[in-house]
């Protein structure tokens, strides 16, 4: 009877997992702590970057023309505007437009621009950016156009910005590999228990001329079910707790107030089971790897 050697290889696996079942859910245990934080981490900083985004994309630059400027000219300038690359949404505001906006930054002192001609106030476009990092070419881009008059813009806010979401990345970064290196040594000392038990059945295996790969994969494939299984759980952990957070009217008032809004879980969960599946399973089979290299030695 000939046997499948994947199905054995997988097989065996298993077999690992359930012999070893103390051992294995000891390192289940440990994974999900490890897989929660990162999830926790990895969550949080989706949504300071959505955040940051949010922030970025309301960061304009006012583009003011001159008083003369025709209805055609208006109109020319906003197409130019747009076949700028980089440039997100352009946004008209009339003279009319204008006087309530100069009202309203007066507040209780408004009375004060009573009988004030609209006419006085030049029309303008708010151009808006896909991305921060370009504000000052594109600045200079739109210098160049004809009939622009001044420009304004919050250089040192989007400037802050741009730190803000860079150290965010980095900071997410930082934690990932620290966390990874942990749920290593966490499934490698878990295999290696398992690998010294069977250590004589491993020298035999030797022996009798099984390679180093047919001695491997079913320790590797232990490693992958564990993190798998560490991270099915560690979804459905993150679920829970993400939806208590978001729940809790009080942070949500909170947020609202800055005039952000956070994500839900359901515009993540495919991003964090695609990262848990290759953790899991990177982790698993990089920890049997490792825990395997003593007993493989030629």
């Amino acid at each position: 009877m000939r046997y499948n050697v994947l199905t054995y290889l997988i097989g065996e696996g298993f077999s690992n997992v359930f012999k070893n079942k103390k051992q294995a859910m000891t390192s289940i245990g440990m994974m999900c702590v490890t897989m929660l934080i990162f999830g926790i981490f990895f969550v949080i900083g989706e949504n300071l970057n959505h955040f940051v985004g949010q922030v970025q994309s309301e960061q304009g630059i006012q583009v003011f023309m001159k008083l003369d400027s025709t209805d055609e000219q208006i109109s020319k300038l906003k197409q130019e505007l747009l076949s700028i690359d980089g440039v997100n949404t352009v946004d008209f505001i009339s003279q009319a437009q204008a006087l309530q906006q100069i009202k309203e930054r007066f507040g209780e002192k408004a009375y004060l621009l009573e009988g004030r001609d609209e006419s006085i106030f030049q029309v303008s476009y708010v151009v808006t950016l896909t991305d921060l990092s370009k504000s000052s070419s594109i600045q200079e881009q739109i210098k160049k156009l004809e009939n622009v008059d001044e420009i304004k813009s919050s250089n040192e806010t989007i400037g802050t910005l741009v730190k803000i979401a860079k150290g965010i990345r980095i900071a997410t970064y930082v934690i990932s590999i620290c966390l990874v290196i942990f749920a290593i040594f966490i499934i490698a000392n878990t295999i290696k228990l398992t690998v010294h038990a069977r250590r004589r059945e491993i020298s035999i295996m030797k022996y009798v001329g099984a390679t180093n790969s047919f001695i491997r994969w079913p320790f590797a494939v232990e490693g992958m079910i564990i993190g798998v299984i560490a991270g099915a759980i560690s979804t459905g952990l993150l679920a829970v707790i993400y939806s208590v957070a978001v729940g809790n009217d009080g942070f949500v008032n909170f947020i609202s107030k800055m005039g952000l809004t956070l994500l839900h879980f359901s515009d993540m969960v495919n991003l964090v089971i695609i990262v848990y599946l290759v953790l899991g399973i990177g982790i698993g089979v990089l920890g049997s790897t490792i825990s395997m290299r003593k007993y493989l030695k030629v």
